[in-house]
């Protein structure tokens, strides 16, 4: 349910905004541009917002410059500390994941995450979006950042290049965690009663927005 992570996340508090400043070279390519990234979220994003996968509260406070109202959903707690130092003290996090947490508490316009929805596999990333059907009304937006590849041939030579460069940290992820194709995406969002548009950030991430019909 996207919580075989968790521990991995609690270990990654401490240097995650290291890394996606681009210090680690494995990872610099699929941080490029993350101010980019989250400012085009941040732009596409209605409120209320609720968002998954806090971390450590990067979009959350681009978010709330933009004067949203922001349900906050992360299943690490340390990712959660991080973030509490960061986000206003009203700001109140919940403990939860993609498939599970705790209802918002007023009609939410925007569903948001950057760097998270691949812990999903692809049955509960349907799941995800079929429950999000039913919070949005018409209009409402999905708008997911997220490592993405065009079709399967492209997700294997991305796997190939990173053992080709010695980026074996990298090429790990890439095999062990649920990374899904554009053409999947699109069913699932479509078959849900969204149409769905996707821009690409960089070689990793794209920007999905999806809105509900």
């Amino acid at each position: 349910m996207g919580r075989e992570f968790v521990e991995l996340f609690n270990d990654w508090a401490n240097y995650y905004d290291a890394t996606v400043s681009g210090t680690d070279k494995e990872y610099a390519e699929v941080f490029r541009g993350y101010q980019d990234i989250l400012a085009d979220v941040t732009s596409k994003a209605h409120g209320p917002v609720l968002e998954f996968g806090v971390g450590t509260g990067n979009l959350t406070n681009e978010l709330i410059k933009k004067g949203l109202t922001v349900y906050g959903v992360e299943p690490s707690a340390s990712m959660r500390e991080k973030a509490a130092e960061k986000l206003p003290e009203n700001m109140k996090l919940q403990d939860g994941d993609f498939l599970n947490f705790p209802a918002p508490p007023e009609q939410i316009q925007s569903i948001v995450s950057t760097y998270a929805f691949h812990h999903l596999t692809d049955t509960e990333k349907e799941e995800a979006v079929q429950h999000y059907g039913n919070l949005l009304d018409k209009g409402g937006k999905i708008v997911f950042a997220d490592t993405v590849f065009e079709n399967k041939d492209a997700y294997s030579a991305t796997i190939e290049q990173a053992e080709k460069h010695e980026f074996f940290n990298l090429a790990n992820d890439l095999k062990s965690e649920y990374y899904t194709t554009m053409e999947v995406l699109q069913e699932i969002f479509n078959k849900n009663g969204f149409t769905v548009e996707f821009q690409r950030f960089n070689h990793f991430v794209w920007v999905m927005e999806a809105i509900k019909q």
